[in-house]
């Protein structure tokens, strides 16, 4: 996701008195405000933290949750090996790539091929969305059912063109590029999401940058999820795409991935 780019005033709430302590902290961390009037509401209850538009006719919070609901139903019946995000990365018999999700938002897509067995270095540049995705995972570290999937995913904050370039650790087979805005899906969920996140973090306006970042240190291959009637973007041209009802993963090869 890209930086904040608007003036969006936000809060820190504790929606329960004994959580008075850790809302601080986030406060803290986050250089957020505690009380008075404002647009968002960054929130800390019993369910964890989760993010909310204030103000009449606002939709319902976001949280990131890997135990229950959407991402319980994908990992027990989302099709598995035969999902197109696996076959687009290379999941393959005894084959599991090492992965970094530079754009790892809510980190939906990571859970998923964790739950295949790859090993998901997740970048999260926005700190908002940085702090609901490291409460979601440590929430789920907690959950004996998913624990050793989110034991494969490592969460790093900041900025993913900075930190792949310099990345001095052995460099990742695959990584994965899926920048949030501009986005075409009509689900209710992500324009929820996107109302929620555009104040705060803008449009995706380096993409070019972060694909050649990208390809300059992926292993074996880069692969880029796009809306499937999307352009792709700017720069290298793709090897090939696979396409799905709404969306399409567009395949920069670098090398055969095999046992």
């Amino acid at each position: 996701m890209s930086e904040k780019r608007t003036m969006a005033t936000i809060r820190m709430d504790a929606l329960l008195p004994e959580l008075a302590a850790a809302a601080a902290e986030w406060a803290t961390r986050l250089g957020l405000v505690q009380g008075g009037e404002a647009e968002f509401a960054l929130q800390l209850g019993a369910a964890g933290l989760q993010l909310v538009e204030l103000g009449p006719g606002a939709p319902g919070p976001v949280r990131v949750d890997f135990v229950e609901g959407a991402a319980a139903h994908r990992r027990l019946f989302g099709g598995g090996t035969g999902q197109m995000i696996a076959k687009a990365v290379g999941v393959q018999a005894g084959v599991r790539p090492t992965v970094l999700d530079a754009t790892a938002g809510l980190g939906r897509d990571a859970f998923v091929l964790a739950s295949l067995g790859c090993a998901v270095t997740l970048m999260e540049r926005n700190p908002l969305v940085a702090a609901l995705l490291e409460d979601g995972l440590a929430r789920a570290m907690g959950n004996g059912e998913v624990r050793g999937v989110v034991e494969r995913m490592r969460l790093i904050n900041g900025n993913a063109i900075e930190l792949m370039k310099a990345w001095q650790a052995e460099p990742p087979q695959v990584i994965y590029l899926d920048p949030m805005f501009p986005h075409r899906d009509k689900s209710a969920l992500v324009k929820k999401e996107m109302r929620l996140f555009r104040p705060f973090v803008g449009d995706d306006l380096d993409a070019p940058a972060l694909l050649e970042s990208a390809l300059a240190l992926a292993s074996h291959r880069v692969v880029v999820k796009r809306p499937r009637k999307s352009p792709v973007i700017a720069g290298a041209t793709p090897g090939y795409a696979l396409e799905g009802k709404s969306s399409r993963y567009d395949i920069y090869p670098k090398k055969k991935l095999s046992l």
